[in-house]
């Protein structure tokens, strides 16, 4: 991948990045064919570690990313842990082992485990109810429990909320409009990956104890480790003087241009960690919740979170399943071995891979500040392949690169492409047409405004304002912009019959039919 055009970088969001990142680790094979069960040996491990090394180097050396970060778990120890390239390309400060990034749907997991020692402590359970959140059906916001959330079997459909959080809205405001979300499927029937339906959950779980998310994240997980340089508040990350910012491509170039503020949806994506940091939190996965041989997370509560949940697929060379778990995609390999692993994304500079084999206490993580292209999932999966069978069992960065890099696989484009301009487009009516207050319960309320002689859309509690084109009759455009932006979208207007328009929608926030917002009619 070359080069990434305007069009095609704002298209990449969180919805479409962690459905391919997903999909591509959940459906590849470890092995094409059966292996014979062994156990991993460190000579094997440290062998691998040699190859994966000279793996990243290569990465570096050919710009393919600008930084990024190993860690290797085997045994209880830390067999490795380095950094590569830079942490920016504007000042070019070297990454190492403690530098920080943002871990995005990494933090899913790591947010599973602080629930679980919530529920070890006894006032919760993985089944506890969160009441006063509200679902769209009063029965199953009367039935759904943490459970449910965190193995994204809500009936939400897949990403709802994101599109609020980009419009500005607060975390609070985000989940109590889920209420106005019109389900996707029934309750607990279908798979669909949801950050805020999971955000709820965790807040919830928190709750309980009279914490904030964020002070339980540190005070049941991060502390007891020793994660100094782990928070789930986005703050902390801006204050660390050794954070690797991200970066996207521009022109063939990697530029950092975009901050990724996900403090709304943090038990899903908003945790910040090194290498050496999630090193711990794998060793106390890996020991089944003990850190140094004390029980940190209870063994139990922490082992609902890797049993599979929710059906989320099969794998297409061998017909095995996979499933997603309690915040861990979860699936078992030809020797039947236990397989967890998640990614994380934000199209605006981030990509990260855990991988872990509980059955060899092995796992690695991968971190880099580049907008996601599979690298991190290419080095962690072929890791594993060397460490257990020697040798790699497919071309993992050809495969990754390839699965990223294609538009049409994961949906980039959304709706009319607007790029095109019509044959013979009709006029528009006068500005005063368009001009007024629109409502909608979902997205709240939008502004079509004058500006600079043309028209401007003003979104969210934050008022952002978008300049409107004329592209045919009362179809106009407009830049779209954030985590979920997919390039230019459109804004059709529906004109009455006293030649105002009686509604306007959306089309970047019509995905779902709930992109129509009715006109407020001024008080007399």
């Amino acid at each position: 991948m070359n080069c990434v055009g305007r069009r095609q970088l704002h298209g990449l969001g969180l919805r479409s990045i962690v459905v391919i990142s997903l999909t591509l680790i959940a459906l590849v094979p470890f092995s094409t064919h059966a292996q014979e069960k062994r156990h991993v040996t460190l000579e094997q491990v440290n062998k691998a570690i040699q190859e994966v090394e000279k793996l990243a180097e290569k990465q570096i050396q050919e710009n393919a990313v600008p930084g990024l970060a190993i860690a290797v778990v085997f045994q209880d120890k830390v067999a490795y842990a380095r950094g590569f390239g830079v942490r920016d390309v504007n000042t070019k400060a070297p990454v190492d082992a403690d530098t920080v990034f943002q871990l995005a749907s990494m933090s899913k997991p790591i947010g599973s485990t602080v629930v679980a020692e919530l529920v070890g402590e006894g006032k919760i359970t993985w089944d506890s109810k969160h009441p006063p959140f509200a679902m769209f059906d009063p029965w199953v916001t009367r039935e759904i429990t943490i459970r449910d959330m965190y193995a994204h079997r809500s009936g939400l459909p897949e990403h709802a909320g994101d599109l609020l959080e980009d419009l500005g809205f607060s975390r609070a405001e985000i989940l109590h409009r889920l209420r106005y979300q019109h389900p996707e499927s029934s309750f607990r029937s279908h798979y669909a990956y949801t950050n805020f339906g999971l955000t709820e959950a965790a807040l919830a779980a928190s709750k309980t104890y009279v914490l904030d998310w964020e002070d339980a994240s540190k005070q049941k997980l991060y502390t007891p480790l020793g994660m100094i340089s782990t928070s789930s508040r986005y703050t902390d990350f801006v204050a660390r003087p050794n954070k690797a910012l991200g970066h996207v491509l521009v022109d063939g170039k990697w530029v950092q241009k975009f901050k990724r503020d996900a403090q709304a949806q943090s038990p899903a994506g908003g945790v910040s960690s090194s290498v050496n940091d999630v090193a711990k939190w794998m060793r106390l996965q890996l020991a089944n919740g003990k850190f140094d041989g004390k029980q940190i997370v209870d063994e139990k509560a922490l082992a609902e979170t890797h049993h599979p949940h929710m059906l989320t697929g099969f794998n297409p060379f061998t017909g095995l399943p996979t499933f997603y778990g309690l915040g861990w995609n979860v699936s078992y390999d030809q020797e039947g071995r236990l397989r967890l692993n998640h990614s994380g994304a934000f199209a605006v500079g981030a990509a990260t891979h855990v991988n872990l084999v509980p059955s060899e206490q092995l796992g690695i993580v991968v971190l880099t500040n580049a907008y996601p292209i599979g690298i991190a999932e290419a080095l962690g999966t072929t890791f594993l392949d060397l460490a257990l069978y020697g040798k790699p069992t497919q071309d993992w960065l050809v495969l990754f690169k390839q699965g990223f890099s294609n538009p049409a696989a994961i949906g980039t484009v959304l709706g009319f492409d607007y790029s095109k301009p019509p044959g013979s487009p009709s006029p528009a009516s006068k500005n005063s047409a368009y001009l007024g207050s629109y409502a909608n319960d979902f997205f709240g309320d939008i502004s079509i405004i004058e500006k600079e002689a043309g028209l401007a859309i003003v979104q969210g509690p934050k008022k952002m304002t978008f300049a409107m084109k004329h592209y045919d009759r009362d179809t106009f455009t407009y830049e779209t912009e954030d985590e979920n932006a997919v390039g230019r979208s459109g804004i059709t207007f529906t004109i009455g019959p006293d030649g105002k328009a009686t509604q306007v929608v959306v089309e970047n926030l019509n995905v779902r039919g709930e992109g129509a917002f009715k006109r407020v009619l001024a008080e007399k």
